[in-house]
This record gives C-alpha cells, structure tokens and sequence, in this order.
C-alpha cells in the first residue's frame, strides 16, 4: 500500500482521448516528509507517519516539538500514518506523486463541508409533511418520533435533526487522470470529500 497526504485544489473538466468529457479534481499531493517509521519490532505493527505543510515552531505543543526534534525534521502541521506502507523510505526522506502512476485507482479519504445544525429534511433527506389540508407550518417537519403507549420513549438512533457535516468521508475506486510530477498535483476522476483546500488523504 501507498499512501500521500494532499490539499483539495477544486474541481475541474478533462477531456479523454476519444473527447469524451468528464468531472475531475486536483489535488496537491505531497511532496510530504517522513516522519516516523514504526516497525512490528518496536511498535506492534508496521506504519510510516508523513508530515505535510510545514509550520512555525512556535506553534507547536512540547510534545511534538520534542517528536520533531528527535526525528530531526521540520515542524509539520499535518500527520499522518499509513499502514503496512508499500515504499521502503527511512526518516527524512521525501515522497511525492511519483509513487502513483496514471490510470491506477486509489481511494481518498478527507472530511466532509460542515453543514451545521440541520433539519431532518437535509441531513436525511426527509420529504416533510403535506402542504394542503391545513397544514401550515409542518413542511419540513419530522413527523412522528415515537408511540402512543409503549415504551413511552424516543428509540436510540432515530433520524432526527442536529449536526450535519464534518465527518471523515472515503471515495473509493477513483482512477488517477493525469499526474503533473513537476508541480506535485493528481487529477483524479469525480468529486472527493470536502471543501476547497481541506486536507485528504490519497491511498493506493
């Protein structure tokens, strides 16, 4: 398994070779560092943690300053870890788009717009109430939320109103269109989670 952190550029058109269009998104992948290297050994399971955007050190808590130093790197604002990752890298090292290839299918996993507090209608997709017969203010309305007698309560897990959005969300199966190496940017077929330079991940 490969894997990349990367930015959400936005979407786009692209047009294949017999001319047939079709939504894509750019991204810019990487280039991102390596971190930490954790072995079966050391810490009960294979991972390589990857660093993106670097940030002011000022910022940062004594703990991952202390993880930055040790590993002698650059304080990251985004980390991540990949499991059983594909690629034998060491501290220090750098990866970049070059270890996908155009055509390949990866899955990208990021958060979804937060929509806030929402009514059943857009965060279930609810058809509301009747708009005639006297009904003037049921148009969005849930409906019935339980029973007349027994059990006397609200069952766990009903679909009610509350807060939409800002979930982690996976596409999976999105073919890579075109990989622009010299400028560290994939086009991927479809849309992917999030808005405009929201941070995903990219695992092949």
């Amino acid at each position: 398994m490969s894997g990349l952190l990367g930015k959400k550029i936005g979407m786009t058109r692209f047009f294949d070779d017999s001319g047939a269009s079709m939504g894509a998104t750019l991204i810019q992948a990487g280039p991102c560092t390596v971190v930490q290297v954790k072995t079966p050994d050391k810490d009960g399971y294979s991972a390589v943690q990857l660093g993106f955007i670097e940030q002011k050190p000022k910022r940062l808590t004594r703990p991952l300053a202390g993880h930055f130093k040790k590993a002698q790197v650059p304080p990251f604002r985004f980390l991540r870890e990949f499991r059983d990752y594909g690629h034998d890298v060491k501290i220090g090292d750098k990866v970049s788009v070059d270890i996908f290839q155009e055509g390949h299918r990866v899955k990208i996993a990021g958060r979804t717009k937060g929509r806030g507090f929402a009514g059943v209608v857009k965060r279930h997709g609810f058809h509301g109430g009747p708009k005639t017969h006297g009904q003037s203010d049921r148009h969005r309305a849930p409906g019935s939320i339980g029973q007349s007698a027994y059990p006397k309560r609200v069952l766990k897990g009903m679909r009610m109103a509350g807060r939409y959005g800002n979930e982690r969300n996976t596409v999976r199966n999105l073919r890579i269109l075109k990989i622009y190496q010299d400028r560290n940017m994939l086009l991927v077929e479809g849309s992917i989670p999030g808005a405009r330079n929201g941070i995903v991940e990219i695992i092949g």
